[in-house]
C-alpha cells in the first residue's frame, strides 16, 4: 500500500457544517450561470460549445426549491426559471424527425443550448428523461401557491409526465430499453441489472396514462447480483453513482420491495454498505494508486485523464477518459470524483464528512466561486506539465455532478426533496405497484391508484 501524498487533517464538526453550507451554495451557482434563461436548459459541461443535458436540467428543476429555501434565489425568480423550462419542453417538437427535441414524451440526451433541438445525433434517453421528469414533478410539488405562474407549473409538470409513453419504451419486452434513435430504432441495451433505473421503474409504474406493467419491475429485479465484498453483503453495482442517483429523489429508508424483503434489508442500507465498500477498497488499494486512503475515495462514472498509457515508477498504467469506473472489479485507473463522495452523505455521514473536509482542505479540490468541487482528479497521473496540483485534475464542471451535491447535502440537512417526492401521488403509486411496503408509505396504504 502506497504512502498517502497528503497530510493528515483533524476534522472539526462545526467547520464541516460550514464547509457543507458553502459547498452547497457555490455548487448551486452552476444552475444559475450555466443556463439559458429563455428555455431553462442547463449546460452539460463547461467546455466551450457544449450542449445542454436534459438530466442536468431535471436536477436544476429539483434544485431551485433548495435555492429558495436557502436564500440563494427568490421564489419568483425560481418560478420564472422553472416555468420557462417546463414551457419549453411542453412546446418543443415531438416526433420521429432527426432534429426534434423528443418523441413519445421522452427527450434526447443532449440538446442544443439555444435551439433546444437534438445535438450530436444522440439517443432519445429513457434514463435522462426520467431525471428530467422527476425534476418537473418535484417542481410541481414545491410550487403550490395560488398564483397563475405556480398553477401553470403544476399543470405543465403533470402534462409532461403524462405524455411519456413508458410502454412504447419497452419495445415489446419486459424491461425498458435504454433509448431510441431515428436512424436505428431502439437501442439494443435494456435497463437490467441493478442500476440507476430504480427511479425509472418507479416513474414508469406510477404513470396515470401509460404505466409499465408490474411484471416489468419483477423482470428488472430478477437480474440483480447479490455479493459479499470486504465483509459487506450487498446488492452489487460497481460505480458509486448507481447507489446514489435514485436516492437523490426518493427516501428509501425502511422501505422494502420483494427483493429487499428476501434479503432483510432496504436500498438505503444497501447504499450505505456500498459506500463503506468503496472506502475499504481505497484503504486496501489493491492496484497501488497514489492518494487512495481512508479519506480519499469515490470511484464512479467520471471524466479521466486518458485515453493514454504512461509508465510511472516502473509500472505501465492505462488511463481512461469518461468511463463508468467501479469497485471492486474495475475499471479503476486512479481517478476519483469528489462529488460522488458528497452524494453518499445521507448514507454514511461518519465517513463522508471527513472525506469532504479532506477534499476541501488537504487536496484543495474546491476553488471559491467555481461551482464547488472539481469534477474528478487523479493523483497517480502527472497531468499537464507545470500544473498547480502536480497531478491531473479535470478542468471542467458537469451539471450531472452538481445536482447530487446540492440535493444530497439538502436531503441530509432537511430532507427537502425527499419530502417533496413523498408528497407526489405518482411516486407513491409507482412505489406501491413495485411492491414497496413500510417506512413512510405506511401512511398511504389505502390510497387508490391515480388516473389521468
Amino acid at each position: 500500500m502506497r504512502t498517502h501524498p497528503f497530510e493528515t487533517h483533524r476534522f472539526i464538526t462545526s467547520a464541516i457544517e460550514d464547509d457543507l453550507a458553502m459547498l452547497q451554495r457555490e455548487t448551486f451557482d452552476y444552475f444559475i450561470h450555466e443556463a439559458n434563461p429563455a428555455n431553462g436548459l442547463i449546460l452539460d459541461k463547461t467546455e466551450a460549445n457544449w450542449p445542454a443535458s436534459i438530466a442536468a436540467t431535471g436536477l436544476a428543476l429539483a434544485s431551485y426549491p433548495v435555492g429558495v429555501e436557502r436564500g440563494f434565489m427568490k421564489r419568483s425568480a425560481a418560478a420564472e426559471r422553472t416555468l420557462a423550462t417546463l414551457r419549453f419542453f411542453w412546446n418543443s417538437p415531438q416526433g420521429p424527425d432527426p432534429d426534434a427535441t423528443g418523441y413519445h414524451g421522452f427527450y434526447y440526451h443532449f440538446l442544443n443550448m439555444q435551439t433546444g433541438r437534438r445535438a450530436w445525433q444522440c439517443e432519445l434517453s429513457t434514463i435522462d428523461s426520467t431525471f428530467l421528469l422527476a425534476g418537473a414533478l418535484a417542481a410541481g410539488q414545491y410550487f403550490d401557491a395560488d398564483t397563475e405562474a405556480e398553477a401553470e407549473i403544476r399543470s405543465l409538470a403533470e402534462a409532461l409526465y403524462g405524455r411519456a409513453d413508458w410502454c412504447w419504451a419497452q419495445d415489446g419486452g419486459e424491461t425498458v430499453t435504454h433509448g431510441w434513435t431515428p436512424e436505428h430504432g431502439f437501442l439494443e441495451y435494456r435497463w437490467e441489472g441493478y442500476d440507476e433505473a430504480l427511479l425509472l421503474y418507479v416513474l414508469g409504474l406510477g404513470s396515470p396514462t401509460h404505466p409499465l406493467p408490474e411484471s416489468s419491475y419483477t423482470a428488472w429485479t430478477a437480474t440483480f447480483r447479490w455479493e459479499s465484498c470486504y465483509g459487506y453483503d450487498y446488492l452489487y453495482a460497481g460505480p458509486l453513482f448507481i447507489h446514489q442517483l435514485s436516492h437523490v429523489w426518493i427516501d428509501f429508508r425502511d422501505l422494502q420491495d420483494a427483493f429487499m424483503r428476501s434479503k432483510g434489508t432496504d436500498y438505503f442500507e444497501n447504499s450505505r454498505r456500498a459506500t463503506f465498500v468503496h472506502q475499504r477498497y481505497a484503504i486496501e488499494n489493491p492496484r497501488g494508486f497514489e492518494g487512495y486512503g481512508e479519506h480519499c475515495w469515490g470511484i464512479t462514472a467520471s471524466e479521466g485523464p486518458g485515453p493514454s498509457t504512461l509508465k510511472l515508477n516502473g509500472i505501465e498504467r492505462r488511463f481512461e477518459d469518461y468511463v463508468a469506473r467501479g469497485v471492486p472489479y474495475g475499471p479503476d485507473d486512479g481517478t476519483l470524483a469528489p462529488w460522488a463522495v458528497v452524494a453518499s452523505l445521507p448514507f454514511a455521514p461518519e465517513i463522508v464528512r471527513p472525506a469532504i473536509s479532506f477534499c476541501i482542505h488537504q487536496a484543495k479540490l474546491k476553488a471559491a466561486k467555481a461551482y464547488g468541487f472539481k469534477a474528478a482528479f487523479n493523483p497517480t497521473h502527472p497531468g499537464t506539465s507545470g500544473n498547480a496540483f502536480g497531478w491531473w485534475v479535470s478542468p471542467w464542471h458537469f451539471g450531472l455532478n452538481e445536482g447530487p451535491v446540492v440535493l444530497m447535502i439538502e436531503n441530509d440537512r432537511s430532507g427537502l426533496l425527499w419530502r417533496l417526492m413523498r408528497s407526489c401521488r405518482y411516486i407513491r403509486s409507482g412505489m406501491q405497484r413495485a411492491g414497496f411496503e413500510g417506512g413512510w408509505l405506511r401512511a398511504f396504504d389505502q390510497e387508490p391508484t391515480p388516473t389521468a
